[in-house]
């Protein structure tokens, strides 16, 4: 990328708001710059994934598109089980977190260990 292909985006915040986003970006090893292109990216994907274009706007990410989804799985089958919905919904969640723990895994943020039974922090060395 060049420098041409860039440009400046500007937000306002509260003060506390910044402060965490700051320590989350010192946390993660980034600058605030690649903290705020990450987080803007992972949640417009999460919001896109659970909206659908012309929705109705509604301020609460999620909601409608989530109904229109358990609509569509509804209308799918005659009957269709909680733990079924669970099941067809609850996919796209896995995988993003997937994807998440193998980027801190691979970061060396976080490591699997089997004694502990899961994922541990790793230390900063």
């Amino acid at each position: 990328m060049t420098g041409d292909d860039r440009a400046v985006a500007k937000t306002y915040v509260p003060t506390e708001q910044k402060s965490a986003w700051s320590e989350h970006a010192d946390e993660l090893d980034m600058s605030q710059s690649e903290y705020l292109r990450t987080m803007v990216q992972a949640g417009r994907r999460g919001f896109l994934d659970d909206h659908e274009e012309g929705g109705s706007g509604d301020a609460t990410p999620g909601g409608s598109g989530l109904e229109n989804r358990v609509l569509e799985s509804v209308s799918a089958a005659d009957v269709v089980s909680w733990d079924r919905l669970v099941e067809e919904l609850s996919g796209d969640f896995e995988d993003r977190l997937d994807d998440a723990v193998q980027s801190l895994v691979e970061g060396g943020k976080i490591r699997h260990d089997p004694r502990q039974g899961g994922y541990v922090r790793q230390e900063d060395r």
